[in-house]
């Protein structure tokens, strides 16, 4: 199923989260990413408790999470594993390679739990290869997102960075895709000009009321994302801010699902 819904991409990409993000999306009909910007850890887990069959995967910031404990943490992860569900620290690592090795490491060990992760490339490749090391180090394998784009208001994500990113990053072994800006359907184009089918294009700011949000935060409707070339659409207040957060994330997933059937 996953091998006819996908199409060009499933023969493209080589990575095996790529690959296994995609059979999750197409078992459970979502493109779904949540995202996850919430403080307490039994928020985390109440909201992936009850939205865990509507989505692909989790977008976590564990820095902002106040009274994280390695315990409570891992049962979230072995909740979001259990609803084959996975697990992204957003982290946007910009370091060195060594720096950012270690980072994956320290006191919340990014690299025991997270799956995927996502980093700026301003400081050179070698981050990429930092990373994966990090991952190696305790026996594990991980995927790597690249920030092409982003969806806040005057960010500096020029076109010839962006052009840069793609140009380096299509090449580099570990690295699953770009993030694009979700809010601009024309931007995921351009984007995906310059990608091609083999990386994919994992979309924030993404709502079903679209326009302007809090802090200079941009929003397109996941309609327009997927048809555009966006794979993975990353959905937070859309879904958590909701009166009814259950009944919103399965609404994003049935959009979702239904664009990618008509792309």
């Amino acid at each position: 199923m996953a091998e006819d819904v996908w199409g060009l991409r499933w023969g493209s990409v080589t990575d095996r989260f790529s690959r296994r993000y995609m059979q999750t999306a197409a078992e459970k009909q979502t493109l779904i990413c949540f995202a996850a910007d919430l403080q307490t850890v039994d928020a985390v887990r109440e909201t992936v408790a009850s939205i865990g069959p509507y989505i692909a995967c989790l977008k976590l910031h564990v820095d902002i999470v106040e009274d994280w404990t390695p315990e409570k943490w891992m049962d979230v992860c072995k909740l979001a594993r259990e609803l084959d569900v996975l697990i992204w620290e957003d982290r946007k690592f910009a370091d060195i390679g060594r720096v950012s090795r270690q980072q994956m490491g320290g006191v919340v060990d990014i690299r025991s739990w997270a799956d995927v992760v996502t980093a700026h490339l301003i400081s050179g490749p070698d981050i990429v290869n930092g990373l994966l090391d990090g991952w190696k180090d305790v026996g594990r394998e991980g995927g790597v997102l690249l920030l092409a784009q982003m969806s806040s208001r005057g960010n500096l994500l020029i076109p010839n960075y962006t052009k840069s990113v793609v140009d380096q990053g299509k090449e580099m072994d570990g690295v699953i895709g770009f993030i694009g800006n979700g809010s601009n359907p024309d931007d995921i184009k351009e984007l995906r000009k310059m990608v091609g089918e083999g990386k994919m294009i994992w979309t924030p700011g993404i709502n079903l009321n679209t326009g302007e949000g809090v802090a200079g935060q941009q929003y397109g409707h996941p309609r327009d994302a997927v048809l555009a070339g966006a794979d993975c659409l990353i959905v937070g207040s859309g879904i958590h801010k909701s009166s009814n957060p259950i009944n919103a994330a399965k609404e994003y997933a049935r959009i979702s699902w239904k664009a990618l059937l008509e792309r």
